[in-house]
Parts: structure tokens; sequence; C-alpha cells
């Protein structure tokens, strides 16, 4: 190692020491479970967790990293540099609906900002577990600015005048909280080596044998003299006879080096794989060695695990059960060891026992072995301070003592069946509600992904989404519930005494375990079922009321704590959609009456000639845009013209409006198509928008035919001439508009023969997810020519009808992402009138 990376080195060594201080002080400070630092990374507005103690960190992988600019409270108390207190889950899916969707569990926690010169450094949080209304024993808010003020003031120090080389850009730290109490079956793992005597060993080794890491040398009599230097022969005879395949029948009872009692446990090597390399454990029997010997012949599996996820204890029945061999289990990682119950919804179970302070209860089916196609168990987790004991026990056994008192249920319920009880789903759906919400923009958007992902979720069949405005309630969504029976609740005020009114006036959801709960709280409320629960949720968004949300099930069921966490989250997480639709339809109505506003209300007119337009809003983000088209007498001419701003929304609708009147201007001035085009291209210039544009512009003597065309960007005109062949006009033209000052717009020329119908469009029309722009053009150029010949057939005299029919897929069409402007134009053989 060069003398740079040693010093890198020590000072890496001299920061992590400082974080895992603040953090385990703090962690004591406010009584917590979890506590840890966010740091500054390397990458600008990006917060990396540096230190984490009390949680294993592969748990937690999701929220290693953070954005500055997340709606997350580490972000806000870095950002802002408050500190940012959430008493309960109630406060925290209020103020950060989006972090408790992730986290869906029972908790409290504090974010304390940790001060630098110029901006803080990171944020110091601690998390305990906490009731959903709790308030009571919060941390001393005090102290715990104080631990942030120190750690600024260490970090400043080691950071010298560069505050910037303060950053970390690595995993976290994880640590094992200081015990409460002696922590029962901590294990430290090692292997030896006969060949070598080279011992390979975990860092919790050496806590286990009582000496400091620089202490021991990493070789097999180093390792028998810690553990007992005066029975180092005989541990070193136990190691060879283990390498020969006779391992100690039982544990052998020895000492550490500052004379602790300690169990060593020996096991031969496991196959060829592990070559001659032997496997033991140090245990600390502690003051509960005495349960670990009761707990071992008991029917059902125990096994515990330290606040790092490691298995430190397993009794024979829960080797057995989980389908692995007991020197397999301990000393492991609970998602080495069991893999299987370490993928969604498992992982949110663990988390949440972690967190919670209540009990958390599910099933798993272990995956097929050799002496099994797959066993179903019931799984129970208690967290304590220190340890989280697991007891597991097939989920068939319904009848044994500790099922009846855990009211665990059957595991699969028949198909199509509606379950009872709670849902694993809901502990792992709020990120996949979450993920669809970013893509609703409209109240009905939102509506339908709260009706496709939130009611399978929790097996619901109903569902109502009533919305405020102006102290009213006003029914948005439904589905499920009787035709009329929500007729007579629209428009109800604040002052009713009715659940959907109350759970938004408190801020607090109401749960009905059944009809008859219903009735009994709220009597002579009309029913819509005599069998079923309800849940009625309030839609709250950065402590604005937004409205109510109903869920009904079909038959009566209990809501536990962890679904009513949820369903409090997920409310949360409606809200703020629901706000954001809100403001959106209100810009939304803007644009398409801004957009109307500009649009000509009729097209100008001339003996000879016949056209036709169409508009069509998009459906999908703010459905109004930029397209637009007219015809505007030029001379003794007319001048045909069609456009597109870039982007949608009311921004697009203004630009539109300030080109279609400069293209009039130039038009009315029966100025040449290239002047127009340049003119209107510093018109855009000049206004600077931060958009360009597209627009095709064609000048049309209507007595000859002799059409002048002017491209800048736009996709080319179709015609489709008397004989019925259809072409692309490869037109010649410039670049869009808005971009090139010295920009310049050639001008083609066309004959548009008596009969023939020309088509301009915008890309709208033609453009589809996925396929090529120039197949959609040739698909249009099939359509004109289909359209063209059944306007033939009628005499030729429905222009109109043409138009209708090449926009008919685009209108009828759900999902148009874009909008469509169309304008097509026809020489008539004789001088007629409009039609």
């Amino acid at each position: 190692m060069t003398g740079s990376g040693e010093h890198a080195g020590r000072a890496r060594g001299r920061l992590a020491r400082l974080l895992v201080d603040a953090s385990t002080r703090a962690l004591a400070t406010a009584d917590g479970r979890v506590a840890g630092v966010y740091l500054r990374s390397g990458t600008p507005g990006l917060l990396r967790l540096a230190v984490l103690v009390g949680l294993p960190g592969p748990l937690f992988r999701p929220w290693w990293r953070l954005h500055v600019d997340r709606p997350f409270p580490v972000a806000d108390a870095y950002r802002l540099g408050v500190q940012v207190l959430l008493p309960n889950a109630t406060h925290m899916v209020r103020r950060y609906p989006q972090f408790a969707a992730g986290l869906p569990f029972q908790f409290g926690s504090v974010y304390v900002p940790v001060p630098g010169a110029s901006s803080p450094f990171g944020v110091l949080t601690v998390l305990w577990p906490a009731d959903t209304d709790s308030a009571d024993e919060l941390p001393d808010a005090d102290r715990l600015v104080q631990l942030a003020e120190d750690l600024g003031a260490g970090l400043r120090g080691l950071a010298g005048e560069d505050e910037s080389a303060v950053v970390w850009d690595g995993e976290p730290l994880c640590v094992r909280p200081p015990a409460a109490r002696s922590i029962p079956w901590p294990v430290g793992r090692f292997t030896w080596d006969p060949v070598t005597s080279a011992v390979t060993a975990d860092g919790r080794l050496h806590d286990l044998l009582g000496v400091l890491p620089g202490e021991f040398t990493g070789r097999g009599e180093a390792l028998a003299e810690a553990l007992a230097p005066a029975d180092a022969h005989q541990i070193m005879e136990a190691l060879a006879d283990t390498a020969a395949g006779r391992p100690p029948p039982l544990p052998l009872h020895v000492r550490a080096g500052d004379g602790t009692p300690r169990l060593l446990e020996l096991w031969p090597p496991a196959g060829p794989a592990d070559a001659l390399l032997v496997r033991g454990l140090v245990l600390d029997p502690g003051p509960a060695a005495s349960a670990d010997a009761a707990a071992d012949p008991l029917p059902h599996g125990v096994f515990c695990l330290d606040r790092l996820g490691v298995i430190v204890y397993a009794n024979t029945a829960a080797a057995r059960l989980l389908g692995q061999e007991r020197t397999r289990l301990l000393g492991r990682l609970f998602g080495d060891a069991l893999p299987w119950l370490s993928r969604p919804p498992y992982e949110d179970h663990l988390r949440g026992a972690l967190l919670s302070p209540e009990p958390v209860h599910f099933h798993v089916r272990r995956p097929p072995g050799d002496d099994s196609e797959g066993d179903w168990l019931a799984v129970s987790l208690h967290a304590g301070p220190d340890t989280l004991t697991c007891t597991v026990v097939p989920a068939s056994r319904m009848d044994t003592p500790m099922a009846t008192h855990l009211d665990l249920r059957p595991a699969e319920p028949a198909p199509g069946d509606v379950p009872d009880g709670p849902s694993l789903a809901p502990l792992y759906r709020p990120i996949a509600l979450a993920i669809a919400l970013t893509d609703a923009v409209t109240a009905r958007q939102v509506s339908e992904v709260v009706m496709r992902e939130l009611l399978p979720a929790f097996g619901g069949r109903r569902l109502a989404i009533y919305l405020l405005q102006e102290r009213h309630l006003y029914l948005a969504w439904e589905t499920g519930f009787p035709h009329g029976f929500l007729a007579p609740f629209e428009g109800v005020g604040l002052d009713a005494r009715l659940p959907g009114v109350e759970t938004l006036t408190t801020g607090r959801p109401i749960f009905f375990e059944s009809m008859q709960q219903l009735n009994a709280a709220y009597p002579g409320i009309p029913l819509d079922a005599t069998e079923g629960a309800r849940a009625f949720l309030p839609l709250i968004s950065s402590g604005r009321p937004v409205g109510s949300c109903i869920l009904g099930f079909e038959r009566p069921r209990g809501f536990s704590t962890e679904e009513r966490t949820v369903l409090t989250a997920l409310a949360g997480l409606i809200a703020h959609a629901m706000e954001k639709a809100q403001r959106y339809d209100s810009e939304a109505a803007l644009a398409r009456g801004l957009q109307q506003a500009l649009l000509p209300r009729r097209l100008s007119a001339h003996p000879q000639v016949e056209t036709a337009g169409r508009y069509l809003p998009g459906t999908q983000g703010m459905d109004v845009g930029g397209d637009w088209y007219d015809v505007v007498e030029a001379g003794d001419g007319l001048a045909l013209v069609i456009g597109d701003v870039q982007g949608h929304g009311v921004q697009a609708a203004a630009t539109m409006g300030q080109l279609r009147s400069a293209v009039r201007a130039f038009a009315l001035g029966d100025r040449p198509p290239d002047e127009v085009m340049s003119g209107t291209n510093h018109l855009l210039i000049d206004l600077d928008p931060g958009q360009f544009a597209s627009c095709c512009y064609l000048r049309l003597d209507p007595a000859t035919g002799l059409a002048r065309v002017a491209r800048a960007g736009h996709p080319p005109p179709l015609l489709r001439s008397p004989d019925g062949r259809t072409r692309v006009l490869d037109l010649p033209g410039g670049v869009v508009l808005g971009v090139d000052p010295r920009a310049q717009y050639p001008v083609a020329e066309l004959n548009l023969e008596p009969g023939a119908i020309l088509a301009l469009y915008t890309d709208g029309l033609v453009e589809r997810p996925g396929t090529d722009i120039d197949a959609g053009i040739g698909a249009l150029r099939v359509a004109l020519a289909r359209a063209g010949a059944a306007a033939g057939r009628r005499g030729g005299r429905s222009l109109s009808g043409v138009a209708d029919r090449l926009t008919a897929t685009a209108r009828h069409a759900t999902d148009r992402p874009d909008d469509v402007a169309l304008l097509l134009a026809t020489r008539r053989t004789t001088p007629g009138g409009p039609r």
C-alpha cells in the first residue's frame, strides 16, 4: 500500500469512527432501535447512507441513495437545514406519502442536519417503534441537535480547509447496536485450514474472543490461546480430529481471553468443495444458556437474528422445518442462509418486524427439497431491542397451541375466493401503486390506477373517490356500488355526520370489520349491503384536504396493523396524485379554451376551391397542443397553412396563436411562401418562448391550379390525382421555425388539377409509438386513395366526408398521445359555393 493509500485509509477510518460514535450516541439519546448518518457523495445532489446501526444493510438497499430533491424527510432536512420530526406513521403519511409507501410500518423518526461551514455535511437520523397515533416519549430534540453539531465539528476538523473532501461513495457501514443486555447466542464463525493452520474469521469473532483485532494473528494456535490458553493443546487436538472426520460430540466449554465463558462447536468438511477446511462457531451462552437448552426439544422451530440479520440461534426443529443443517444456519446472514425468504413480500415482513412494535405473522412455502415437495410454514417474527425471535410451525398444524395463539390462517384460499384474513400483497403493493400513479395525470386516470392496483391487492370489490370543492364532497369515481346508491351523497357538506366526511375532517381513517359495526356507529345510515366490511380513508396532501376514499369488501374481515398502515400510506399517495390531477384539469381547461378561441371558426372560401379541416386534441398528458390549420385570402388566391408547435399546454397554445396571427398577416399581404416562412421564423426567435414549430405554407391560384409551397420541418403533403393515383410530395424544405435565424426555405411548385385532393396534416395523424413515421405516412396515403374513391362514388361532393374517414381511427382512439390537425383542399371543375 502506498503512503497516500495508507493516509486515505486512516482518514476513512477516522471518518467511520466519528459517524459510528454519533449514531450510537443518538440511538441511546432517543431510545431508538435504528440510527444512521447520510453524507454528501461525490455526485452532486446525491446523499448516501454512510452508517447504519441496528438494521441489516442489504434489506434496506433501496434507501442507500437519496436525491436531495426527493420528497423524503432526509432530503428536506438536508436541503432546508431544519430538523424533521415524525412522531408516528400518521404524521409520516400526511407529510411524506411517497416515503411512507416504501416503508409502511409503525415507527417514528427524526432527521437532524449535520452542519458544515456553508452547507450541511449530511443528516443524522434515528428511528423507533411507535403506535399509529402515539406522540409520547419523543426524543430529546435539543440533545440530538447537539450531537449533530458535535459531529459537524468533528467532520470539519477531519476535513481541514476542504469540506468538500468529506463525502461517502461506498456502501453503508452496518454496525450492531450496543446491547441493552447480554444478547443470547451471539455467534462468530470461522474456518480452519489444517494444512496452513490459517484461520479465516469474520469480525464478530474478535468480540467473542475478548481480544482486539490487532492481537489476533489469524492462526490456529492464536485462536486456541485466545479461547483458553491453558487448554490450547486440547483445542488444537479437537481441530485436528474434526479435520479427520471425528468432531467433538458436544460443544467444548472454554473461556475467552478475558475469562468469560464460551462454547466452541466444530464441524468436519462438508464435501470435496470444502477441501479439508474445518468449520467452527464460537458462542457466548450468556444468561440465556438455560433458555437455549430449553428451546432445543420444542416441537416448533425457534431461531433468532441479531439486529444485523445474522442467525445467532436455531433449535433442531427450526433447522428441520427450514430444510437446512443447523451448521449451515448459525452465524450466517439471514438472506444468505435462507434466500427463498429474502424476496418480496417476505423482505417487507422482516422490515416491518424490525421497525414496528407489533409482531408480524405470515405464511411461506418452502422450496421443494429431497424430502419434500415444498411445505407451507407459518412464521412469526417478534422483535426486541437486540434480537429478532422467529418461530416457525407447519401451516397445516392449526390445532397446536402456538398456531391457535397466533391466529394463523390457511395459506391457500380456494380458487376465486376472497380471503377473509389479511393479505400478503399490501405489504409490497404500495411501491407498485406509487409507480403507476406517476403516469396518471387526470382524476380519471388516478381513479383507474387505484381501481386496478389497490382493489385487487386487498381483495376489495367496491371503490368510491370523493373530491372536496368549496367545502362539499363530489363523487369523482365509483365502481361496484349498486346503481344510484351514491347519488344522495353527492355534494354533501363537511358538517354531515357520515364516515366519508368525518374521515376527512378528523384526518383519521375509519375501519368497519362488518356492516353491523358501521350501522352501530352511524345509526340510520343507508347501507349498500347487509354483509361486508368498509374502509374510509382521508385524502390529505401536504396537510391540505383533498377528499375521501371508500373501499368496500364483500365479506366481513379484519384489518391488521400492517394493512391499516399501508392503506393510510396509500391514501396519502392517492391524495397527492389527485391534487396534481386537479391542477392539471384546471390548466387543461384553460388551454382548451385558449386553443378553441385561436383556431379558425370558419375557413376563407373561394368559388373554385373546397376545403375541410379537422382538429383532435390528444388524450394523454396535457391533452391540448400547438397544432393548427388555416385558410386565408392571399391576393386573388388562397393560402393554406398547417403547423405544429412543440409541446402541449397553455404555452404551446399561446405560441400557436401568435404564429397563426403572424402567418395570416403575411398571407393577407400576399407575400411569397419563402418570405412568409422566413418572417415567421424571425418572429418566433424574437419571442423566445423556448419552443420551435413546424409549418407548411401553400399559395394556391384557384384559376390555374398552380401552387407554390414552402416547408419548415413539416411532414410532406399528399396528393390524390383525379385518376386515383396517390403519392407523397417529396418537396424541398428548411429547418423548423425558431431555431436558425439564417434558415432558408426553398419554394417548390405543383399543379392541383380539378378533382384532385391535397392533404396537409400534422405528425399526430401518422406517428405511432414504436413504428417509423414513413410507415404512418404510407398508411395515410392508402387511406386517402380509398376515401377519395368512396367520395367519387358519391359524386365527388363530400370532402368533409373524406376528412372524417381519414381521422376516424384517431378520433376513436382512447390513448391518442398527440393532437391531430388535417387540412384538405380540392379544385372544382365548375365554380360553385363553399361546401
